[in-house]
């Protein structure tokens, strides 16, 4: 398979490769290269937006935003 490096640096993937390797737009790829720089491995991986410990997304809130400093516990009284 061939692909054209443009002058913004971008290479397109071919398609049969984006199906093979399951790539979908918007989806973070890492690059990796061999010591004597003849071969270069492209692997998907989560981005920060589908990483789960982030969080980000997750939960739809529809009502006022919460501070992340906020504490429940002011609320109670003594």
């Amino acid at each position: 398979m061939l692909s054209t490096l443009t002058s913004k640096g971008q290479v397109t993937i071919p398609q049969a490769l984006r199906q093979r390797l399951g790539l979908v737009p918007g989806q973070a790829v890492e690059f990796a290269i061999s010591d004597d720089a003849t071969c270069i491995t492209l692997r998907p991986t989560p981005s920060v937006r589908q990483l789960p410990q982030q969080g980000f997304g997750m939960v739809k809130v529809s009502g006022p935003h919460v501070p992340a400093d906020w504490d429940a516990a002011s609320l109670l009284k003594p």
